[in-house]
């Protein structure tokens, strides 16, 4: 069978831009195979959860009567301890459930300690 003369540079051409477009693409057009956009989304996700469920946190703080005693010792904590004592006020449990969220006490706790 005879092919025509144009046919093999035309499909080195296709074969050569198809490989262009892939390496700009995963390069530099933002593109990620489905392996790397599971954690994204995860990460994303728990953000996002985390930033909701820190205005809850920063609510019941303000609901608690010794608000000024426990925001004393929160700035006078050290950083790593205040995550702790939010979670020991109580602040970081959400309602429903019996045990506070330790990345939500750490960030109600940047937030309340301001």
């Amino acid at each position: 069978m005879k092919t025509r003369e144009w046919l093999t540079p035309g499909l080195y051409g296709v074969a050569c831009g198809a490989i262009a477009v892939t390496v700009i693409g995963f390069n530099w057009g933002g593109w990620v195979t489905g392996g790397t956009a599971q954690p994204m989304a995860t990460d994303q996700s728990r953000t996002e959860v985390v930033t909701a469920l820190t205005s809850i946190c920063l609510d019941q703080s303000k609901r608690d009567p010794q608000l000024a005693e426990r925001i004393v010792l929160l700035k006078a904590a050290s950083s790593y301890e205040r995550g702790d004592l939010v979670l020991k006020n109580g602040w970081a449990t959400m309602p429903g459930t019996t045990e506070g969220n330790r990345l939500v006490a750490i960030a109600c706790a940047d937030k309340v300690g301001v």
